[in-house]
């Protein structure tokens, strides 16, 4: 009996020692530079005002000039706002030299990859090859490109690297560029965090669930299937079946209501800590769908994982399975 007491005790003394470790914060971070993509609307977006609140020096970059102008009708006047379409390599560079110049000797403390989309989403056979193309160069090969660039200056500082990949990094639950882009940012996250070690630069990974965000909006996926489908070639629509494309759509709806997240306020707090917590974490699992359910099912095994995500699909018209 006295073990289990105090095995129980050795438990709530090392979990109050883990709580107390991870409350720890740097200090001196106010005025610190930080570079966020992706500021147009989502988590970027609340990042940006929330880390101008808290006193950072936010570079804020947005694909459009709608969303700049609003992001910096809303801010302070030490919140600088620059276009940025990561997939132009040119202007990657071109905004980090214009970064460099606004930090000079005090380095870059953040650098937020935030910028990401999630292209259509429809079974492989309904694709072609640039329906994968835009999610992989803009959620992978832009994040990597803008890092690169900016690397020198967070290298300068020994300051942090979030990476803002998705619970769909570890499970792919759904067809189309978007998993095979999120795959990818992960193992450039992992590597990157071991290369970095050696110069006091931690780079940290959120893995968000299903949030409310235009980028999930389920409209605008439905949208964009719906128009793979209908130039779809004959024999394909008839393997799937007529009623296939309500029947899917209908329990896609289903699973967002389940699954979604409307409040997107823990990714950003999740990046803050990333970017003051003494010990930040390697990795940030976010979302209650992707902490009960998404994250346990990627540690499983295929069969199980396969069981469960085919439960939820339609079933084809015409089987090939016998």
């Amino acid at each position: 009996m006295l073990f289990y007491i105090l095995l129980f005790l050795g438990i709530i003394s090392l979990w109050w020692h883990w709580r107390a470790r991870d409350r720890k914060q740097v200090t001196n971070l106010t005025g610190k530079y930080i570079f966020i993509t992706g500021c147009d609307t989502g988590f970027g977006n609340m990042a940006a005002k929330i880390f101008d609140k808290k006193g950072f020096r936010v570079f804020a970059s947005c694909l459009t000039e709608t969303g700049a102008k609003e992001l910096k009708a809303v801010t302070s006047k030490q919140l600088q706002t620059v276009l940025l379409d990561v997939r132009d390599s040119d202007r990657v560079k071109k905004v980090a030299a214009w970064v460099k110049a606004e930090v000079q000797s005090e380095g870059l403390w953040g650098l937020v990859n935030n910028a990401g989309i999630m292209g259509p989403i429809a079974p492989t056979d309904w694709l072609d090859i640039e329906h994968f193309r835009e999610p992989i160069e803009v959620n992978l090969i832009g994040l990597i490109n803008v890092t690169i660039n900016m690397l020198p200056l967070v290298k300068k500082a020994k300051g942090r690297i979030v990476n803002v990949s998705s619970v769909g990094g570890r499970l792919a639950f759904s067809s189309g560029g978007y998993f095979p882009s999120k795959f990818g940012l992960e193992g450039f996250n992992d590597s990157l965090r071991r290369d970095m070690k050696a110069f006091g630069v931690k780079v940290c990974c959120i893995q968000p669930g299903l949030f409310k965000t235009p980028l999930s909006n389920p409209a605008k996926i439905m949208k964009e299937k719906e128009v793979i489908w209908s130039k779809l070639p004959s024999d394909i629509k008839m393997q799937y079946g007529k009623e296939y494309f309500q029947k899917d759509a209908a329990k896609k709806q289903k699973l967002s209501k389940i699954c979604l997240n409307e409040d997107i306020s823990p990714v950003v707090q999740c990046m803050e800590h990333a970017l003051t917590g003494l010990h930040p974490h390697a990795h940030y699992i976010v979302g209650q769908d992707a902490k009960l359910f998404w994250n346990p099912l990627s540690r499983m095994p295929a069969v199980i994982q396969d069981f469960l995500l085919l439960w939820n699909r339609v079933e084809l018209a015409v089987s090939h399975t016998k």
